[in-house]
């Protein structure tokens, strides 16, 4: 399980029964999403895009195969269902999403989509929850759920999927924490088309308040209850270390100023491959979505820096810096 770290978020009114303010601070420094555009080390196996994205994107996140309403409990406790024979070549694989929380300051923390490559199974929905929870997130990605969480049961119905956690999922942590483990949950499970809500339940009973202060959980969980865990401008495709293809697929939502940001490419010598402004749906002070595809020009594969920012409107300088390794390709 990754280390636990220190959260922060912004204050959520009303959705804390002691309506206190939480104040941000995680202390985790990633170097591979520094503002330089240094990537640490590189890995030594390249991301291969998948051979059939469903909905249309390059970046090794199609939309898993199984059928997500096929939760089957494992035999025992502790056990995976997606287990199977790791020696043999022919095993068939899929991508499922797992999400973390990346660090940086106000504006730039929050949570982030990382990849795993899991055996095929019917009962993807538990797959992901199983990847979650033991804490399989890309390198430089935290979590916030406390170790030794374990999932107990998933079944979805009317798009709603109702999780039950063992009592570990409660313990430690303040609101902020809280406020992460709940979204990483809700972002993991609304990957999937057939799930819109999640409904948490902690040792068979339906939670109506979380955490050491009290969180309101007043029925099942969407998105839209966790913007305060994301990031000015939250890049949801590509993943964390995925490959983006070329052209590459770039969507996500935002709340700044105009709705108006900047989205960059660095290849691996940090040098600029691509540079545009890029708007969202809304913004100043609403979250907006926005879906682009770009072009960018590179002699050869290899690992780069997909930034985005927004230009500060004092001096112009970048603020709300976020970097993601991303695996670059020429174009096609």
């Amino acid at each position: 399980m990754t280390a636990q770290t220190s959260f922060r978020s912004p204050s959520r009114p009303g959705r804390s029964v002691l309506g206190l303010t939480v104040i941000l601070g995680l202390a985790l420094v990633v170097g591979a999403c520094s503002p330089s555009g240094g990537l640490g080390t590189v890995p030594p196996v390249e991301p291969t895009p998948s051979a059939d994205p469903t909905d249309g994107g390059p970046d090794l996140t199609p939309a898993p195969t199984g059928d997500p309403t096929v939760s089957p409990l494992p035999s025992e406790p502790g056990a995976s269902p997606t287990s199977g024979p790791t020696e043999s070549p022919t095993v068939e694989t899929i991508i499922v999403r797992t999400y973390g929380v990346l660090s940086g300051d106000v504006g730039v923390e929050g949570l982030v989509a990382t990849l795993q490559v899991i055996p095929t199974t019917d009962g993807v929905a538990r797959a992901a929850m199983e990847q979650l929870l033991a804490g399989n997130l890309a390198e430089g990605v935290s979590s916030a759920i406390p170790d030794g969480t374990r999932l107990l049961g998933v079944s979805i119905k009317d798009r709603v999927a109702t999780v039950d956690l063992s009592s570990a999922f409660e313990t430690g942590g303040g609101s902020a924490s809280s406020f992460y483990r709940l979204g990483q949950v809700v972002y993991t499970l609304t990957q999937f088309s057939s799930v819109g809500a999640v409904l948490f339940q902690v040792e068979g009973r339906t939670v109506t308040t979380f955490g050491p202060e009290g969180i309101i959980l007043d029925g099942p969980q969407t998105r839209a209850d966790f913007e305060d865990q994301l990031p000015s401008i939250f890049v949801d495709r590509p993943a964390f270390g995925a490959a983006i293809g070329n052209p590459a697929r770039i969507a996500g939502n935002a709340n700044v100023f105009e709705a108006t940001f900047m989205i960059t490419i660095l290849d691996g010598s940090a040098r600029t491959v691509y540079e545009h402004n890029a708007m969202a749906t809304c913004g100043t002070g609403c979250r907006g979505t926005f879906d682009v595809t770009v072009d960018y020009d590179v002699a050869k594969a290899q690992w780069g820096t997909l930034r985005v920012w927004v230009s500060s409107a004092r001096d112009g300088l970048p603020e709300d810096v976020r970097d993601y390794p991303v695996w670059l390709t020429p174009a096609s």
